[in-house]
This record gives C-alpha cells, structure tokens and sequence, in this order.
C-alpha cells in the first residue's frame, strides 16, 4: 500500500479543482455540472460546497448521473443502478463532469453517451481526482487533474470518502490488497 493523497491533500485538492474550475467558468451562469455515480458524486459534492463560498448559490446547477446502463460491459456482470438527479437541460451548456478515479475511460465514455439524453451540450469538460494516466484504452483526457500517476494494471486506486469509508485517503493498492479491503 502506499498514500497517494493523505487527509490534508485531499481537502487541498479539493480546494484547487474549485478554484480550476472557476477560472475557466468565472460565475458559473452556463455552465452545469455533473457528478457520476457512484463515487464520483462524493468528489463533485465537495467541489461544489467550495464553489458556494465563491460564487452565488442560483448560478450553480448541479447533477448527478448513473451510467450503469450506458456501460460496455453491462452484459457482462450484474449491476445495481444509482440515482439520476438532473433537473435542468444542458442544451447548449458548459457541462463539467467530475468523477473520481480517471482510468479507461470507460466510465467516461458511457456517461458522453448519458448526456445525450439530457440535451446537446455546448462542450463537455472532465474534472478528475486522480489519473492513472498511462492507462486509457479510450481517447479520454481529463482538463482538471488533482493528481496524476502512473500505476500497473494489476494495481488499484483506492479512494476513502469520510461519509462512506470514514476517512479521506487516497491509496495505490496491490490486487491482493485490494481484496482485502
């Protein structure tokens, strides 16, 4: 096992990714943004809090997408669908996805397909916490990194939100480790 990102870091990050964001996008008025399920919403949740204390809370409009059934390999293993929450078009909009763990891109790809269904945005953006960079089996890069790396295949990228694992950490793991967990 080794840390990635320690409690300190992640919050820091977070922080930055924020600030990133708001520099292309100054007050947010057209542009939405999109946190995937499952584990992407807990990224996107904390970049959003951040973007409360900046800028006006109406100008914010924000999402959540599942994309289990956008999946390439949705015939090939059970799965559990989460929660779609967007209530507004993102017809002609600046749309950020934020999603946690940057790998395939895979995840990504599905979720381009997601937004369709939800009108034609005018570009689309990718915000991610952690990129295993040398790793796509897709032409997908993210524009907003909190940290790059580089791993194996036979690693895995672990992220520990504290509402859900109850510690924020990030950790590069060995598939043996991560079998453990």
């Amino acid at each position: 096992m080794k840390s990635l990102l320690t409690p300190g870091q992640v919050n820091l990050t977070i922080q930055r990714l924020a600030h990133q964001i708001l520099e292309n996008h100054l007050d947010l008025t057209n542009t939405v943004i999109i946190g995937l399920q499952p584990r992407g919403i807990f990224v996107s949740n904390r970049i959003v809090e951040v973007l409360k204390t900046i800028v006006d809370k109406k100008n914010i409009q924000y999402g959540k997408l599942d994309i289990t059934f956008y999946r390439d390999d949705i015939r090939s293993s059970i799965h559990i669908a989460n929660e779609t929450d967007i209530s507004f078009s993102i017809e002609n909009k600046s749309v950020i996805l934020i999603d946690d763990v940057l790998w395939t891109g895979r995840t990504i790809r599905a979720a381009l397909d997601a937004l369709l269904d939800f009108g034609r945005p005018a570009n689309v953006e990718l915000c991610v916490l952690i990129d295993r960079r040398f790793s796509r089996q897709l032409p997908i890069q993210p524009d907003y990194i909190g940290r790059s790396i580089d791993t194996y295949d036979d690693q895995k990228v672990k992220v520990y939100w504290e509402e859900k694992d109850g510690r924020n950490a990030v950790e590069l793991l060995s598939m043996e480790e991560a079998a453990e967990v």
